[in-house]
């Protein structure tokens, strides 16, 4: 199946520690280029979706109208901003892609951002601890310490995982080298990222520094048409499926806490829609907040059997030249996780490798593309399978 909303555009902004004085100015920067790389005027846009999940992050709030604030010939667009914790990037853009595949509206500029670095460390920690459950679970400490728990579990199931997790870190940042927008563009290395050290610490035992996403500062948009405008397009990526799928914010009201049963469900349910199976994907772009979360999905999705993750890695099965390359652009473990974007860029990297202007990271082959973001521990799921076009 092949739904009538087509990417026509794209911008990125690089991720990490940002000059930009506000997220204001972020979204301005991406909201301008993508209307000019998909060719279109402030007139052809009829939706503004905006997504910033800023917990904290910054006094200013009213986000949806901040676009035509920096653009004002954008300011009489009509605007939303849509919040989902870490998936607010995929929240704002499938609101547009409800928009315009209903007919309501012809295109939808959609903008994802955040700008974390501006506040303290602690003040970010406790804006991350909104998207977990707090009168349950906020007495683990911390967001990391909440994936450090569910690794613990596994480790107490499976056995010691720590290559495991190792290799999840220094794939990504591997392939975050030849990523222009990546945080981080350095190749680490599987011991690197195994061994506690005063460069790579424990952050929340036994996650180290290596295994957590990085408070970064981005923004990223697209634009999002129907037929009639995409015909025209100079390059177009399709929608072939997507779905959304909840789980219980508490973890402890899950069956089987590390099953990550509505990703499960997200994600196959993108690729039933779409008619595919696990076989037909040529990339996927997954959310790995902590190298535990990548290794989950992989269990949760069937590119590995429960437990089993450690021997799709250590055969090179989600490497760039495996079977399915997973994270190609760096992920956000080595691409930066500025959690408004993150959705958003995840769709922008994908489209970027099926049209071929991936540059340094272009893989040889790529017709058809998976993305999956979550918000929270895999609460909020969202997935889609893109495919060019043309």
């Amino acid at each position: 199946m092949t739904t009538s909303a087509q990417l026509i555009g794209w911008a990125h902004t690089p991720f990490g520690r940002s000059a930009a004085p506000d997220v204001e100015t972020l979204m301005g920067e991406v909201a301008a280029a993508a209307l000019a790389d998909a060719r279109l005027g402030p007139d052809d846009i009829e939706l503004i979706s905006v997504g910033v999940f800023n917990p904290g992050f910054s006094r200013q709030s009213f986000d949806g109208a901040l676009v035509g604030s920096g653009n004002p010939d954008l300011a009489a667009v009509p605007a939303v901003r849509v919040e989902n914790a870490c998936a607010t990037g995929s929240a704002a853009l499938f609101t547009a892609l409800d928009a315009v595949e209903s007919g309501r509206v012809r295109a939808a500029l959609v903008v994802g951002a955040e700008k974390m670095t501006a506040v303290s460390g602690p003040a970010v920690g406790d804006g991350l601890l909104g998207a977990c459950l707090r009168r349950t679970e906020e007495t683990y400490g911390s967001f990391p310490a909440i994936f450090a728990e569910l690794t613990r579990r596994y480790v107490d199931r499976y056995g010691d995982h720590r290559l495991a997790l190792a290799q999840v870190a220094a794939k990504n940042h591997r392939n975050g080298v030849d990523n222009p927008f990546a945080h981080v563009r350095k190749d680490l290395g599987v011991d690197f990222c195994a061994t506690p050290s005063d460069r790579n610490p424990v952050v929340a035992d036994p996650l180290l520094r290596t295994d957590c996403s990085m408070v970064s500062d981005g923004a990223a948009a697209v634009v999002v048409a129907g037929p009639d405008l995409a015909r025209g397009a100079r390059r177009a990526v399709a929608w072939l499926g997507r779905a959304q799928a909840n789980d219980h914010l508490a973890i402890e009201s899950r069956p089987d806490p590390l099953a990550f049963d509505g990703a499960r469900r997200a994600f196959h349910g993108a690729l039933r829609e779409a008619g595919l199976g696990l076989a037909d994907l040529d990339l996927l772009e997954t959310h790995d907040c902590f190298t535990q979360a990548e290794i989950l999905q992989y269990e949760a999705f069937g590119i590995a059997d429960a437990g089993k993750a450690g021997e799709v890695l250590a055969e090179g099965r989600t490497h760039r030249d495996g079977a399915l390359p997973v994270n190609v652009s760096g992920g956000l473990k080595a691409k930066g996780h500025p959690i408004g974007a993150t959705g958003v860029s995840q769709h922008v990297m994908a489209a970027m490798q099926l049209v071929g202007e991936a540059g340094d990271m272009q893989l040889a082959r790529v017709e058809r593309a998976a993305v999956f973001n979550m918000g929270g521990v895999a609460v909020a799921n969202y997935a889609s399978v893109l495919g060019a076009a043309r």
